[in-house]
């Protein structure tokens, strides 16, 4: 591995992640002082992911035809333009204001859908062995992006209305900067060229392929869960502890048990990830996460008190840590080097179309029974577990054999 490129694209996803957080708290905010209907406000939220549903597999896709730093370069400059955009809509207003916010968000989702490569880049760079690892330094990157994201922009909306997103572009314009100076090509197209398939059909070979088709299902239900817990925590607050939903500590408190989720899945993807994968090997360990999630889910809406919800996270955010990168790193052994942005883009355009349809069905379920959702994703991460265990069965991987010896 060549470390200024691994510092170039752990800082494209932090700061990709940053500028996310920093925007995300102030979208419902800005929509209704626009007069944004509830369903708009939700649509204004939903189409980052969106978004990146369909261009993830198209920047993957790319990049394994044309190499990945041009893709990652074209995309964080296309960063800075976005956040510019959501800047100016911020300070404007009515109805035309409200269309540009719009716009800015999609092509923010279109932009941060480089996150597939970037993990194609992790990918080219690491041994087998080290792939899962090198997955883990991407959720870290994601995960403290998402920390610093939120902390950043309530400092910077002190200072005007369109400061947050002036922030996010200034900090994705010196990432844009960096890797323009150091960043190399991880893949050299030229000597190994790829031929070009249609949409549907990378998608239909990918999905429909046993070990990594069941993998990126395995993918998309786990995210789908984790995303219904990421939208019902503030609200099953509110419920647990008879807060007002408007006071400023019920807010407080969000945020901190956020953060305190956020941190630690920084430091077990940043730093457990590489050991446990040595000892477990990718598959007992993607299958073990998930199961230790779905108890997670079940525990959470029962806790008697703070300290116990404390403990029930630490069990969620360590269990779900655990999962994402040996289940990136061994989609990402099981694929030919020609194919890896294609397929990775495949699993993130999936990821993505989860948190498109979590939210309204985490949403809906709640007003029904705060439990419904995380009851309900409980039982769906015990099928994942299945379908990953039988995904992953009889899977030879160089990473497995080499713990082994």
């Amino acid at each position: 591995m060549k470390k200024p490129s691994i510092l170039v694209i752990f800082l494209t996803v932090f700061l990709d992640l940053v500028g996310f957080g920093i925007v995300l708290p102030q979208l419902p905010v800005y929509s209704k002082q626009f007069g944004a209907s509830g369903l708009m406000v939700g649509f204004i939220v939903a189409s980052y992911s969106i978004m990146q549903f369909f261009f993830a597999p198209i920047w993957g896709r790319w990049s394994d035809r044309v190499g990945r730093r041009p893709i990652i370069l074209i995309s964080t400059f296309g960063s800075v333009i976005s956040y510019s955009i959501f800047a100016v809509a911020s300070g404007m207003g009515g109805s035309a204001g409200l269309v540009i916010l719009l716009a800015s968000r999609m092509f923010a989702g279109v932009c941060g859908a480089n996150i597939t490569v970037a993990q194609a880049y992790m990918a080219d760079i690491s041994p087998p062995e080290k792939r899962s690892k090198s997955m883990g330094l991407i959720g870290m990157a994601f995960g403290l992006g998402f920390v610093f994201g939120p902390a950043i922009g309530g400092l910077a909306s002190g200072f005007g209305e369109t400061v947050p997103g002036w922030v996010a572009a200034t900090l994705c314009l010196a990432n844009f900067i960096l890797a323009t100076a150091i960043l190399k090509e991880s893949r050299q197209p030229s000597s190994d060229p790829v031929a070009a398939r249609p949409r549907a059909t990378t998608w239909k070979e990918t999905l429909s392929s046993t070990h990594v088709g069941g993998l990126i299902k395995v993918f998309f239900m786990t995210t789908f869960c984790f995303t219904c817990f990421e939208l019902t925590l503030g609200l099953l607050i509110i419920a647990l502890f008879q807060m007002e939903p408007e006071a400023a500590s019920t807010k407080k408190t969000a945020g901190y048990l956020f953060a305190y989720c956020g941190i630690i899945g920084a430091m077990v993807q940043g730093g457990l990830i590489g050991r446990l994968v040595k000892t477990l090997g990718e598959p007992r360990l993607i299958i073990t996460g998930i199961f230790l999630f779905s108890v997670s889910l079940f525990i959470i809406p029962f806790v008697g008190g703070m300290a116990t919800l404390l403990l029930g996270l630490l069990l969620l955010t360590v269990s779900s840590s655990v999962i994402r990168p040996p289940l990136f790193g061994t989609i990402s052994q099981l694929t030919s080097d020609d194919q890896q942005g294609s397929v990775l883009g495949v699993a993130q355009g999936m990821g993505s179309l989860a948190r498109c349809v979590g939210p309204i069905f985490a949403g809906f379920l709640f007003d029904i029974r705060p439990a419904a959702p995380y009851l309900i994703c409980g039982v769906i991460a015990i099928f994942a577990g299945i379908l990953a265990a039988k995904s992953v069965k009889g899977v030879q991987l160089p990473s497995t054999a080499k713990a082994a010896k």
